[in-house]
């Protein structure tokens, strides 16, 4: 087993290391998956894990390519349909939410809809799906990212999933359920949560070989530091081998 390991593989490790035990989150398609698969594995054998297709529960054992592939439902608690895990999030019963986009602001505010006008896009993207239901009604969602100033950017070109809006309150003033809203981005270059009082995206930890410098520099807007920066651990060779044996051995998203 190499101790190399690619920027992909670490950002699967990182998102799994904050995923807890005996928690639920909605996954979606991608790097959300096999980091709640390797996460099961891992150290959350009770990760209960929910699709938007209505898959919840499931144990991971094969990589599913899709949040409406039948691997969602292995072994799962229920097999539903997309209005009752929505119906799930809305009564406050889905604590994580793990999203990807194609833009964040410095306030969580997410764009997976379009680069450009939204009446003439330079480039239409898949759209929200589940993600504006995620984002608005799980206790805390996670950003998983790509790190650079054409993704983190002062104003998104079209809100598909909110953040905490322009500021603090906002969320509450949208009709958005209290003490809701953006936790963490991690990304491949460091992890980020958000300050309490201004709802901005701050520099919590570094990952590996990666310095302040270089997350400003890739960052469109002013990033809040830390009092203490901490340094994120690789991949170990458990994480490794588990990812590349058993998650994802034909390397479709690692």
């Amino acid at each position: 087993m190499s101790k190399e390991y690619t920027p992909s593989e670490l950002l699967i490790c990182l998102a799994s290391r904050v995923m807890e035990d005996g928690t639920t989150a909605f996954i979606g398609t991608g790097i959300p998956m096999l980091a709640a698969s390797l996460a099961q594995a891992m150290h959350a054998p009770n990760l209960v894990p929910v699709f938007e297709f209505g898959g919840t529960g499931a144990i991971l054992e094969k990589l599913p390519l899709a949040v409406g592939d039948m691997r969602t439902y292995n072994k799962a608690l229920a097999a539903s349909g997309i209005c009752d895990v929505m119906e799930t999030a809305q009564r406050g019963f889905v604590e994580f939410g793990f999203l990807g986009g194609a833009q964040i602001d410095c306030y969580g505010n997410l764009n997976s809809t379009v680069i450009g006008n939204h009446k003439t896009p330079k480039v239409r993207l898949p759209g929200s799906g589940g993600a504006n239901d995620v984002g608005s009604c799980c206790w805390r969602t996670i950003a998983i990212m790509r790190h650079d100033k054409r993704r983190f950017l002062e104003k998104i070109d079209f809100l598909t999933t909110p953040g905490y809006l322009n500021g603090p309150g906002a969320r509450e003033e949208a009709g958005l359920p209290a003490n809701t809203g953006p936790y963490r981005v991690v990304t491949n270059l460091c992890v980020m949560d958000y300050e309490e009082k201004s709802k901005r995206m701050r520099l919590i930890s570094l990952n590996p070989g990666i310095s302040r410098q270089e997350v400003i520099e890739n960052t469109g807007f002013e990033l809040l530091i830390a009092d203490h920066i901490s340094q994120n651990e690789p991949p170990t060779e458990e994480e490794l081998k588990i990812l590349r044996e058993h998650v994802d051995p034909d390397g479709l998203y690692r």
